[in-house]
């Protein structure tokens, strides 16, 4: 009888909570009581975050500790991308994956010592004859500036940068003493700068190995200590996370490496000086879309605008035929529509990342976003799922693209 009561009890008192507070339909879409205790705890996570922002001094330690372990993190995941689905391969031929990344590194010290053996000597010369040659250019700009100061508009615009530069002249012996007087901290800034770039290269290839050694299971380990009703959600954020991610870090990567190949062949065939440096700078400056390439022209039309008129259409020509070929072949190829983000929207998430984080927020904002874009995309599909079961009969349901119908049935 005490057990019967106990159930009388329960459903009473869940009778005058109906009557307490109704739950209407709206709010069983927004998730009815549970709706009050996540507002609840999020509350309380206000609360908890204010605290320790009060006593963050105690968490200083943690924060170094994170900022000295991120850096190698995020260059070894950008090499895993790169380099796991070659791993992958191996694995599919029956090499243990443990023996396949020992041999990919080898290749890879082989590659890179390879390329110090027949690059380095072609750099340094072609460094060595621009230090030659850089009197000879500063005459040419002194003969073009006077050239140009010949106009009359020309030569009041050329008046004004001499008395800049002379009022600046003026102000050298200031800044100079200014610069010294914290010279110990900014001695200070380059040592910790230079520490942590040594840390970065060191500790890299250890992260590296073992992201590609035992990476695969992150995804099965953290899918277990994930409650089992979110697992699948869990499960299959992760695999469109790294689709995203990867596909766009080896795409950008092959497609900057392209170009930097396509433009050393321009320069070679005409003719323009530096070539194997500018096409170096153009390679790895393209891994940032659109305000990369803007960088990497730069010093090619400041090189061509030296040697000659002719050879600054020459560069035009060089520089439209490889911008065509990468759009019009090489990165729909490679590339494809993984991300499918319009340029517009690159172009601001470059400006507001780097505004945010310098030429790390530019490097990484991309796949920042991409990242983003999965979460929203599949909290969208959550609301969109959860509208038809509340609302669907009423005005219609929402349509599902076809990965969405698969993952339904699933």
């Amino acid at each position: 009888m005490s057990s019967e009561e106990n159930v009388k009890r329960q459903e009473k008192s869940k009778k005058k909570l109906n009557l307490n507070f109704p739950e209407t339909r709206f709010m069983r879409f927004l998730g009815g009581k549970d709706l009050i205790f996540g507002l609840f705890m999020l509350i309380l996570i206000g609360i908890v975050i204010f605290i320790f922002d009060q006593v963050s001094y105690i968490f200083k330690p943690f924060i170094i500790v994170f900022n000295t372990i991120v850096a190698p993190i995020i260059v070894s995941l950008i090499l895993y991308y790169l380099f796991n689905p070659i791993v992958n391969l191996m694995e599919r031929y029956n090499i243990s994956r443990l023996w396949g990344v020992i041999i990919l590194f080898l290749v890879i010290i082989g590659v890179i010592s390879l390329a110090i053996n027949l690059l380095i000597p072609v750099i340094s010369s072609q460094i060595k004859t621009f230090g030659t040659n850089f009197p000879h250019y500063i005459t040419k700009v002194n003969q073009f500036i006077d050239n140009i100061t010949k106009y009359t508009v020309a030569s009041n615009f050329y008046s004004q940068i001499q008395d800049y530069l002379n009022s600046l002249a003026k102000k050298i012996p200031s800044m100079i003493s200014d610069y010294f007087n914290g010279f110990g901290s900014k001695v200070k800034n380059i040592a910790e700068t230079v520490v942590n770039v040594g840390v970065v290269i060191v500790t890299t290839p250890f992260v590296l190995f073992f992201m590609l050694k035992d990476g695969h299971r992150f995804k099965d380990f953290s899918t277990k200590i994930v409650p089992p009703k979110f697992r699948k959600d869990y499960h299959d954020l992760l695999d469109k996370m790294s689709v995203q991610v990867g596909s766009y870090i080896q795409g950008q990567i092959i497609v900057s490496l392209c170009i930097g190949v396509l433009l050393f062949i321009g320069y070679s065939i005409i003719g323009l000086d530096y070539g194997l440096i500018l096409a170096c700078i153009a390679a790895v400056t393209s891994v940032v879309p659109y305000i990369g390439p803007t960088i990497a022209i730069s010093p090619a039309i400041i090189i061509a605008l030296i040697t000659s008129p002719i050879m600054l259409l020459k560069l035009i020509v060089v520089w439209t035929a490889v911008q065509f070929i990468e759009g019009h072949f090489i990165s729909p190829n490679i590339m494809g529509k993984t991300l499918q983000i319009h340029p517009l929207t690159i172009i601001f998430i470059l400006l507001s990342a780097g505004n945010l984080l310098g030429v790390v927020g530019v490097i990484l904002g991309i796949p920042a976003y991409a990242i983003l874009k999965v979460l929203v995309s599949h909290l969208y599909f959550l609301y969109k799922r959860r509208y038809n079961k509340y609302y669907g009969d009423d005005a219609g349901e929402y349509e599902f693209k076809n990965d969405e119908q698969e993952y339904i049935r699933d």
